[in-house]
């Protein structure tokens, strides 16, 4: 058996993870300070994807934090977590998996840190996000899809997730 009659193995770099966008807003500072803190938090996080040719995918996954204590904003946060992956020897399906949950997975905790980092240096008590189950998200993404007759396959995904 010669050597390119052997199936390829499918190959999953990470060439590099790194910050394209950080916004922050404290539009209610410094009154904001000298009140109760029990604000509400509202997070949004949205994850792109772009083919970038010769098998390299731009992924970036958007956390959107927003607190608000009696309709009044205390701080919106923005961090848009990048990452450049080459995906080599997978089929399409595998690709969109590993681009829908394994990228994202990589991705969260430097997102997370951003987060939480730009929340301190606002003067605000820490923020923490939870861990987020992409996998679970993407299954109930394709069972969403299932239901509406889509076909299984898409390139921007968003969910939002409200705490109290």
């Amino acid at each position: 058996m010669n050597q390119s009659s052997k199936p390829q193995q499918p190959e999953f770099v990470i060439q590099r993870v790194y910050v394209k966008d950080l916004s922050l807003e404290t539009p209610h500072s410094p009154q904001a300070f000298q009140e109760e803190w029990q604000p509400e938090l509202n997070l949004q996080f949205t994850m792109n994807t772009t083919d970038m040719g010769s098998d390299n995918h731009e992924v970036v996954l958007q956390i959107t934090v927003t607190a608000k204590s009696k309709d009044k904003t205390l701080f919106l946060v923005e961090v848009k977590q990048a990452g450049l992956f080459t995906l080599k020897g997978f089929t399409e399906e595998q690709n969109h998996q590993v681009m829908s949950i394994t990228c994202p997975t990589i991705l969260f905790p430097y997102a997370r840190e951003a987060v939480s980092d730009l929340v301190g240096r606002a003067g605000f008590p820490p923020l923490y996000l939870a861990p987020v189950n992409f996998e679970a998200l993407y299954a109930q993404q394709m069972q969403d899809q299932g239901d509406k007759g889509g076909n299984g396959k898409k390139e921007n995904s968003s969910n939002s997730i409200i705490t109290h």
